[in-house]
């Protein structure tokens, strides 16, 4: 019923999606109004638990919904100007409260939740573009972007309310849970502790350069005052510092982009070590909230994607990340990789649908093993104790492209070792997604 109310107000706005009259049959946008409504129902059966803890995946089977209703608003104030707003009415919870699998099965669930729909303000940014050239290429407008041309070498300078991973990370196969993959070590880099509120926006700023095949981009956003915490002011006293390098080429006339990706965050987080060994004089489990204080944690990872034929595309990401220290606003994942296939229905007569299959594997360093084998608790994970094994994880979709507005997906995931437990799963998740845009 939720959904189908926020179908319906969906379904009323679509028709104010426009740009002015003069720069429409120019073909660029002065100014636009998108809408976007998604539902994800996710339920898994009951699962081997011999224990569990404060964190751990609810082992007796569950079923939990998200719905988002974003309305996105943007114009073009100046020259070479964007300014846009995206309102959220959100709703709902992630299976077991959005915790007890550190590759989390739903991107579309946040990590605090509500039964009755709320008002929020993910984004209100401002993007610059400063041409370094005269080639130009067609925009199609969408979502946070107006339709008309961009210069092919140009700076880029955005700022505002974003998440980072608008900007970094992206990849064309695996990077959208309402309309790709959902599992969150498969659209995101699993070892990218960005800077986020427990919804995944903040405030900072990126700059990119492109300059033919290449771009480079680099940017600073704002950490929550502590590990996962709301954002409720801006303060840059603890930092996000991100950079990326991409290349863009072909091979047998398909394109790809292989991009190498480092951050370092600043802020009062602890060291697993130091929690785990004041425990043990005292006895008692580790708490990292004892012993935080003014530290850096660094982390690198490469993403790749590439084109093989008209209606295949393959991606990966691998990456690895200071694991001494407390993960802070992501997820607890210190090593990762991840890899699969996108391939449209142009073969079975279905050229909008799309098959995805992908796989990754989720690793934990020596310290954050022996942190959360005595008892401790993170951002995601804490089963009391543990047996320790990689995550593994298998996650296949299908999309079924109603008409140009509504799509409906499938999707199946197998979590092994979730939480990096052997002794608990593997767990079977089911999922059914609903997606308007107008």
């Amino acid at each position: 019923m939720r959904f189908a109310l926020l179908l319906v107000g969906a379904w009323l706005m679509g028709p104010n999606v426009h740009a002015d009259t003069a720069e429409a049959a120019a073909g660029s946008e002065s100014w636009a109004v998108h809408v976007q409504a998604t539902n994800v129902t996710q339920w898994h059966p009951a699962f081997r638990s011999p224990y569990s803890g404060s964190n751990s995946l609810a082992a007796n089977g569950r079923t939990e919904e998200t719905t988002d209703l974003t309305l996105y608003a943007g114009v073009r104030p100046w020259r070479g100007a964007e300014l846009w707003i995206n309102p959220e009415v959100d709703q709902g919870f992630g299976l077991s409260n959005t915790v007890g699998a550190a590759g989390f099965p739903s991107g579309e669930a946040y990590k605090i939740g509500a039964n009755t729909p709320y008002l929020r303000l993910p984004r209100a940014f401002l993007r610059q573009t400063v041409p370094l050239g005269e080639r130009t290429e067609p925009v199609q407008g969408s979502a946070n972007q107006l339709a008309g041309v961009k210069e092919t070498d140009s700076v880029v300078l955005t700022i505002g309310k974003l998440s980072v991973t608008d900007l970094f990370d992206t990849n064309s196969y695996a990077h959208d849970p309402r309309s790709d993959f959902l599992n969150w070590s498969v659209i995101d880099a699993g070892v990218l502790d960005y800077a986020a509120d427990p919804w995944g926006f903040t405030y900072g700023g990126a700059a990119e350069v492109s300059r033919g095949p290449w771009t480079l981009r680099g940017g600073v956003f704002q950490l929550s005052p502590i590990p996962n915490g709301k954002i409720t002011a801006i303060d840059f006293s603890q930092t996000m510092w991100i950079g990326e390098g991409e290349h863009r080429s072909t091979w047998q006339e398909h394109p790809g982009k292989i991009k190498l990706l480092v951050f370092l965050d600043r802020a009062r987080m602890a060291s697993y070590a130091d929690a785990t060994r004041l425990a043990e004089g005292s006895g008692s489990v580790p708490d990292v909230s004892l012993v935080r204080k003014r530290s850096s944690r660094a982390g690198v990872s490469i993403n790749a994607e590439q084109e093989v034929l008209t209606d295949l595309g393959a991606f990966v990401r691998a990456g690895v990340n200071d694991g001494r220290k407390e993960a802070y606003e992501f997820t607890e994942i210190n090593r990762s990789g991840s890899a699969g296939f996108v391939l449209k229905g142009e073969r079975w007569g279905r050229a909008e649908d799309a098959v995805g299959l992908a796989g990754t594997v989720n690793g934990l360093s020596r310290a954050a093993r022996d942190y959360f084998s005595a008892g401790g608790i993170g951002i995601l994970i804490g089963d009391g104790r543990l047996n320790y094994a990689a995550e593994q994880i298998v996650e296949a979709t299908y999309t079924v492209r109603c008409n140009a507005h509504l799509s409906l997906s499938a999707d199946y995931q197998s979590i092994h070792h979730p939480a990096y437990n052997r002794d608990r799963g593997p767990v079977s998740v089911y999922s059914l997604r609903a997606h308007a845009e107008f």
